[in-house]
């Protein structure tokens, strides 16, 4: 009888060395699929990854021009306003304070005017008065 349990515990042994030799060869073969598609995913993504690189590039690029750009405008825009700046205090200094002196002048002469007419107009209505009288005392 330990013949026949040896002949058992022998024939167990080779059928567990079998399933495991076989373990290991289906698990060498599933590691080199897993490695062939690793392969494949990083090839495919190879130029997905650089079309990324480029669009982050060119996205540093634009970025920077666009930045350039509002820079520029800011500037354009203080030196519009500096001038507008000068502009206004120079039409306010150069053209409005001689206009304002100009019609005060002329409002002025508008007063001594109608002072004048008013003179004329009290010597106007003085002299008819004057005809009047005399006509009253014309015998005729």
């Amino acid at each position: 009888m330990s013949d026949v349990f040896l002949g058992v515990i022998a024939l167990a042994v080779v059928v567990m060395a079998t399933i495991q030799v076989a373990v290991i060869i289906v698990a060498a073969r599933a590691a080199r699929r897993v490695g062939r598609l690793a392969d494949r995913v990083e090839e495919d993504l190879r130029p997905i990854v650089a079309s990324l690189q480029s669009v982050a590039a060119d996205a540093a690029r634009a970025t920077a021009a666009a930045a350039s750009q509002v820079d520029r405008l800011d500037e354009v825009t203080k030196d519009l306003a500096q001038r507008l700046e000068q502009t206004a205090a120079t039409v306010q200094a150069g053209v409005l304070v001689p206009l304002r002196e100009g019609y005060a002048v002329i409002e002025g002469l508008k007063a001594v005017v109608a002072s004048l007419r008013d003179l004329r107009a009290s010597r106007a209505s003085r002299r008819p008065a004057a005809a009047e009288d005399e006509d009253a005392l014309f015998i005729g």
